[in-house]
């Protein structure tokens, strides 16, 4: 569902307040609120930000995994800006830090995530396996997993060459991710199965 209001620019979309709780998106300047999504949705994404916490403290990198909070400016054909805001969003704590004082969003001129996560919505499909692969690709985020409880598949997004090499996980499989190789987590698992 897309707001009905004039376009925004990048800056009038960060200043941005209707006076409700709701988040926004912006895609091609226009404001998408994101729905509050299911229990699934949820248990799915804390889940997996507990998994990704757990691997980062065996492999000790200076990492963090934060949940609905980084924004990820996004290059779109045409004039009018992007933001999204992922499910999960891995990243360096320093560049988390950096945000503690401005919009948490990471900008074009700013290094990539280590991974962001999707997790797919009826209203959210096509643009979790279409747009969003194509706009975190060109940002060279270097892992997007795509989890779908709609198809009960994690697709595992490795960035090759400027494109996504994609592996499908279900069921009992174990989960191969080249960010967090120490994860050991199946399909089912993360899926609630």
């Amino acid at each position: 569902m897309t707001v009905a209001t004039k376009k925004l620019s990048f800056a009038e979309y960060l200043q941005y307040d209707d006076g409700t709780d709701t988040v926004y998106e912006l895609v091609k300047g226009k404001l998408i609120p994101m729905s509050l999504g299911t229990g699934k949705h949820s248990g799915i994404t804390k889940f997996l930000e507990r998994g990704f916490d757990d691997a980062i403290a065996k492999i000790v990198e200076n990492w963090t995994t934060q949940r609905f909070a980084v924004g990820v400016r996004s290059p779109r054909g045409g004039r009018w800006d992007t933001s999204r805001i992922p499910d999960i969003v891995a990243l360096p704590i320093p560049q988390w830090e950096s945000l503690a004082n401005r919009e948490a969003v990471i900008e074009f001129n700013e290094p990539p995530p280590l991974l962001v996560v999707e997790v797919v919505s009826k209203s959210t499909q096509t643009t979790d396996y279409r747009s969003k692969r194509s706009e975190y690709a060109v940002l060279e985020i270097p892992e997007y997993w795509i989890v779908d409880p709609l198809q009960d598949v994690i697709t595992v997004c490795t960035l090759v060459e400027g494109f996504y090499d994609a592996t499908e996980f279900r069921g009992e499989e174990s989960i191969i991710s080249l960010t967090f190789p120490e994860l050991a987590l199946t399909a089912a698992q993360v899926l609630g199965d």
